[in-house]
């Protein structure tokens, strides 16, 4: 006979005599799991389902943290694994709670991001029953993630974290979904009869060196390449390669542009870092070296490569490899791992000298930026959006986290906006999924309040998701936001005059002239608002100095589209 009294389970042995033998529930045992992993916070937004968690992590000393829609957990989630380097976690409750979470999910599958989503069930005594907010949240979630699975006992709750876990990690990084039951949760096991694995002994290490015949062969090919380039995506930054990739480039001579969270590996004003020359790079080079990047839509898949340069692509996952495109050579591995093993098989080799290449990519940088700079002078009314990313830029410093969250507002951002620091850059990846920037403001500040963080948003974008810009306000984390408010989701007006004509070019895409400053006063925050372009500057420090959570309103040019939106082949 067993009865749970106060965290013990009293049991009689054979001879009768009653022995105490300590318990624990499921939802300390997946908040120990959690620990376990080097989680430290979870986000969240409270349900019947879940409360065990919290008060799990409680004990633990995890901080939770709750916002207003689950959305906006699963970003915060993911944002949090990009900053920290580690697991994300978001925790909803059933049914509405874990369907409104699936986009955040997603977007972290397309961006290779780690993060473990938990959501609540109902009681397995239950089951097929028709209880509260039952979903089959497991069938749901599986095509957008890694691991997808129930919990089916108590004891089991942490070793099924630690399993979720791993699969997150499991070639390129991505997301898990657990659904636990609402006993399973709540119920509580003898401490000796849960699963509970132990830090740092239920995975292997992910660095992967790829093959070593490959290593040597990538060696050969720089060390003869005349017209060499590299293209350090997201996965330099999700690999912590930074320090490898600069050796990379500057010990090889080996002109460098970078995209995704990518962006800052190279400071602005490094003779390597390109960023306008990319496509006449591109068009010439001889040898294509591309790290963490598939030939998505983003390099038009594969097509904007030379057919006559060798093109190598490094990835963590087998899957992209040479997908979309031939490739010359393929190495599957950890970037870092890889980029430093050919720096070192390199060593000693005779190259090319490659002076007259990087002074015909700087000439084409320099002439482009050359190009734009009047705009991005520009003294309109209605201010021209180069002028306001501009003043963005110039106002960055080696502390600011830059993240931006829309359309064509952020396309005209991805031209211009140079990070300071690698592990500075944040924006939604590949889904293309707008409202991150308010998730992705409250996981960077609380992650890493020693940084400023700037988050520039479309009017369309802030508006998903700006409700829990009274949630940066509660826990006091300040940031800088700017919106680029040109009452119109702009990218796809664009694209509907093209396709329909400027009769029809308003159809379903236009918003009203919002005073985003005022919602920010309204809760708690700074705002102000911008119409006079010599006026953004000092709006962004008073922001910066306001120590609050901020909001400049600034009115931009509803009629300037981004290059990157005309260019758009969706529209073609």
């Amino acid at each position: 006979m067993t009865q749970t009294v106060r965290g013990n389970a009293v049991q009689q042995d054979a001879t009768g005599s009653v022995v105490d033998r300590p318990t624990i529930s499921g939802g300390h045992l997946v908040a120990k799991a959690l620990r376990a992993e080097g989680v430290d916070t979870i986000f969240t937004l409270c349900g019947g389902h879940i409360i065990d968690i919290y008060d799990g992590c409680v004990d633990e000393g995890i901080s939770v943290i709750d916002v207003r829609h689950e959305q906006v957990a699963a970003h915060a989630a993911d944002g949090y694994a990009r900053i920290t380097g580690t697991p994300g976690c978001a925790v909803v409750t059933a049914g509405p709670g874990t369907s409104d979470a699936v986009t955040g999910v997603a977007n972290a599958l397309r961006a290779e991001s780690p993060m473990l989503l938990i959501g609540g069930q109902g009681a397995l005594s239950q089951h097929k029953m028709g209880s509260l907010q039952d979903l089959p949240h497991v069938d749901m979630m599986a095509p957008i993630t890694k691991f997808s699975a129930t919990v089916p006992s108590t004891a089991r709750a942490a070793d099924l974290v630690s399993m979720a876990f791993r699969e997150c990690y499991a070639g390129a990084p991505g997301p898990s979904f657990l659904e636990i039951p609402r006993d399973v949760l709540d119920a509580s096991v003898p401490l000796e009869q849960a699963r509970l694995p132990e830090a740092g002994h239920y995975r292997a290490s992910r660095s992967a060196l790829g093959d070593p015949a490959a290593i040597e062969k990538l060696a050969e090919l720089v060390s003869r390449a005349e017209k060499p380039c590299v293209l350090l995506g997201s996965q330099v930054w999700t690999c912590r390669a930074t320090d490898a990739a600069i050796e990379f480039v500057r010990e090889l001579g080996v002109p460098a542009f970078m995209n995704g969270a990518g962006r800052g590996t190279l400071p602005p004003n490094d003779p390597m870092h390109f960023q306008l020359a990319r496509r006449h790079a591109f068009t010439e080079a001889d040898l294509i070296i591309v790290v963490g990047t598939p030939f998505d839509f983003r390099m038009g898949y594969g097509k904007r490569l030379s057919p006559t340069a060798k093109v190598v692509q490094i990835d963590l996952d087998y899957r992209t490899v040479g997908k979309n495109r031939d490739i010359d050579l393929g190495i599957v591995g950890d970037a870092g791992t890889v980029l430093s093993a050919v720096t070192a098989a390199s060593a000693g080799s005779i190259r090319r000298d490659r002076r007259s290449w990087i002074q015909e990519l700087r000439a084409v940088e320099d002439t482009a930026y050359q190009k734009r700079l009047p705009r991005q002078h520009s003294a309109s009314s209605p201010i021209d959006p180069y002028r306001l990313v501009h003043e963005i830029n110039e106002f960055l410093t080696e502390d600011s986290i830059y993240i931006g969250d829309g359309g064509d507002i952020v396309t005209f951002s991805g031209q211009v906006v140079q990070p300071k620091s690698p592990g500075h850059w944040m924006d939604p990846g590949p889904l293309g999924t707008l409202g991150v920037g308010v998730p992705f403001v409250l996981a960077a500040k609380h992650a890493r309040p020693d940084k400023e963080v700037v988050a520039l948003f479309g009017d369309g974008a802030f508006s998903l998701t700006g409700w829990d810009f009274e949630t940066l306000v509660r826990y006091n984390l300040p940031f800088v936001g700017i919106v680029g408010n040109n009452s119109s989701m702009n990218q796809i007006r664009y694209g509907q005059a093209q396709k329909y004509g400027e009769d029809r070019a308003r159809v379903g895409n236009t918003l009203g002239d919002v005073p985003y400053d005022q919602f920010a006063r309204m809760l708690g925050g700074h705002g102000e608002e911008v119409r006079d372009p010599a006026d953004i500057a000092p709006a962004l420090q008073r922001a910066r100095e306001s120590g609050k959570p901020s909001l400049i309103n600034v009115w931009v040019d509803p009629d300037v589209y981004a290059p990157g939106t005309m260019n758009q082949t969706m529209y073609k």
